[in-house]
């Protein structure tokens, strides 16, 4: 569950309930809490609407509780309760932690729910009732959550629009035609609350979204890069992006893919540059063993480069709650986004996009960053799309050298194992049901030299530290500068491609690049008041 267990979680549960008892005020755990638990899935949230100041409970429930309290919304007064374990579990569960979110309600607390987005959201069940949900021995409160009735059907809930019938029908459905209107970010939340229950959107509830649908431009970045994120995270992200530009929503967030609609690639390409982009997800969901793709095979994922390591390096955290897996989506939909407007036409009546890796991830971070995307995460998918052909033109029909790879690794930094995975997704979707064996073999063959020669060089790079930049001025009577580090990242490029193995044959190279640098000084001003030099200077202006 979490470093918190669930007599923890009861206890706290029952000393809010008293709290609120003792002032003659009244609690309700409303929303998601309750649709998970009848779902029986995983949360840490628990959403309270309270009679009283949301400010002065939530501050005496952190106080009797040992919890963090947060000011979520000073307007509106919603304030959150941050429950913290120990930590000690903290591998086995990254969150362990709870959160008790307290909003106000006035009257009845079926008008609260009535404001709410969803009917599967807008559940209510008295606290008190929940916390006094037990079987057998009344006098032990740790046993709250895992004693309510194993029959949910028994619980007497507040459903006044019949939420419980629509998880029964899996469907998500709007209280009212209204609900985007008063808050647009519920367009992205309806389509991602759908594919996180595996639940389909009313037909009437997608008709208002379609309608609707201009209304996201409005949304605050953060707001919408959150929804994104937590999109992106699920398996078949491509489906649902898909889904998204049906309903009208993805093109009017991104709306500079629009261009790559109906723009025609080379023969070598299946789809024109938009669905490209999308099926460029699915080969490399596919990829990560995550989706299956409609044109992808057994022998495919066989031959493709996968192991723990690459796994558990997808499933780092980058920022907030995204991941290289999750950005390696958005680097997937975003590689090819400046190809409409760099295509040219050559004299043989090829479509070349000259410039358009540049271009493109010039404009990632602009959108990245009208979404509120973090730097971190900006500087990792503007790379993939910087670099997402590099993997293949290193080679030039050949298996890449070893200061290739080393180069390769120094420039793409923390992407490059996502550069080659993307590699591979770029090749599958330009081919679709074209992709040829020999060629799709080659391809793997290359991804998997290349991660091999990068574990090598780490292996023997890693442990080893020929000369730093103190032995490089100690011995050649250098001051600190940018000239130290560029002949250190020379050191290490060609200690990493096994040009030299010792600290005397490190020493050695930087002599003879001193050497030569000083030689060519030497030749510069000598032949810097020449005619022919100052001829060439003046035509240099001229020019």
């Amino acid at each position: 569950m979490s470093a918190i267990d669930k007599r923890e979680l009861t206890a706290a549960l029952v000393r809010i309930a008293d709290l609120l008892d003792v002032r003659g005020q009244r609690g309700y755990i409303v929303g998601g809490f309750i649709r998970d638990w009848l779902l029986e899935r995983k949360t840490h949230d628990i959403d309270i609407a309270v009679s009283c100041d949301p400010v002065t409970i939530g501050r005496e429930v952190a106080q009797a509780v040992g919890g963090t309290f947060v000011l979520l919304d000073k307007a509106n007064g919603i304030v959150r309760v941050v429950l913290a374990g120990d930590g000690q579990n903290s591998r086995e569960s990254p969150r362990a932690e709870w959160h008790f979110d307290f909003s106000p309600f006035s009257g009845d607390i079926g008008s609260d729910l009535g404001r709410r987005d969803f009917t599967i959201n807008a559940m209510a069940l008295e606290l008190r009732q929940f916390v006094s949900a037990r079987t057998g021995d009344n006098a032990s409160p740790g046993r709250a959550i895992d004693s309510l009735p194993a029959d949910r059907s028994a619980v007497k809930l507040i459903d006044p629009f019949s939420g419980r019938q629509d998880l029964s029908d899996k469907l998500v459905r709007a209280i009212s035609t209204q609900v985007f209107q008063a808050d647009a970010a519920r367009l992205l939340r309806a389509v991602r609350l759908a594919a996180e229950l595996g639940f389909a959107i009313e037909p009437e509830t997608e008709r208002s979204m379609r309608q609707c649908s201009r209304a996201i431009s409005e949304v605050p970045g953060e707001r919408v890069r959150e929804e994104l994120v937590r999109l992106l995270r699920l398996p078949g992200a491509a489906g649902h992006l898909r889904y998204l530009d049906s309903l009208g929503l993805l093109l009017t967030l991104i709306p500079e893919l629009a261009a790559g609609k109906g723009v025609d690639q080379p023969t070598v390409h299946f789809w024109d540059v938009f669905e490209h982009s999308v099926q460029t997800v699915a080969a490399l969901e596919f990829l990560v063993r995550e989706s299956n793709w409609e044109h992808g095979r057994g022998d495919m994922l066989a031959a493709a480069p996968w192991s723990d390591a690459i796994d558990s390096h997808l499933s780092r955290e980058v920022s907030s709650g995204s991941t290289h897996r999750v950005l390696l989506k958005l680097g997937a939909l975003l590689h090819d986004v400046a190809k409409p407007m760099t295509k040219s036409v050559d004299d043989t009546g090829r479509a070349r996009f000259l410039g358009h890796t540049k271009q493109g991830a010039a404009m990632t971070a602009s959108i990245l960053e009208r979404l509120r995307f973090s730097n971190r995460e900006i500087r990792l998918v503007e790379s993939l799309v910087y670099h997402h052909l590099r993997p293949v033109q290193m080679a030039n029909g050949e298996l890449p050298t070893r200061r290739a790879v080393y180069r390769y690794f120094r420039d793409t930094g923390k992407a490059g194992i996502d550069v080659l995975l993307l590699a591979l997704a770029d090749y599958l979707a330009s081919r679709g049901p074209l992709a040829s064996v020999e060629e799709w073999t080659a391809n793997c063959r290359l991804m998997n030299h290349i991660l091999a020669e990068h574990d090598a060089q780490q292996a023997r790079t890693l442990p080893v530290k020929l000369i730093d930049g103190h032995d490089i001025m100690h011995a050649f009577e250098l001051g600190p500068g940018p000239l130290v580090g560029e002949l250190l990242v020379m050191v290490n490029e060609a200690y990493a491609s096994g040009e030299l193995t010792t600290r005397e044959e490190a020493l050695a190279l930087v002599r003879r690049r001193l050497a030569a640098s000083s030689k060519q000084q030497d030749r510069i001003t000598r032949n810097a008041g020449s005619p022919e030099v100052n001829r060439n200077l003046t035509k240099t202006k001229v020019d």
